[in-house]
């Protein structure tokens, strides 16, 4: 299983989505799971659920540096 593709994977599903983005912050290994259709070891699902969050975090402070520049024109 490739953790990258699935971290993108996931990670779109979310932003397409605020209903998945809210359900994965109550419960992300469930989230995880249903979306790759599989039931998987924990260290695996972890390892997914920290590069989501990672890849959220890093979106979300590019989205906001878009933002500024806009401000600044």
């Amino acid at each position: 299983m490739d953790i990258k593709e699935q971290i993108n994977k996931v990670v779109e599903e979310i932003s397409k989505n605020p209903n998945i983005k809210e359900q994965f912050e109550k419960e992300p290994v469930k989230v995880i799971e249903k979306l790759i259709g599989a039931d998987l070891p924990d260290d695996i699902v972890m390892k997914i659920v920290d590069g989501i969050k990672a890849k959220l975090s890093i979106d979300n402070v590019s989205n906001l540096a878009d933002s500024l520049k806009g401000i600044f024109k």
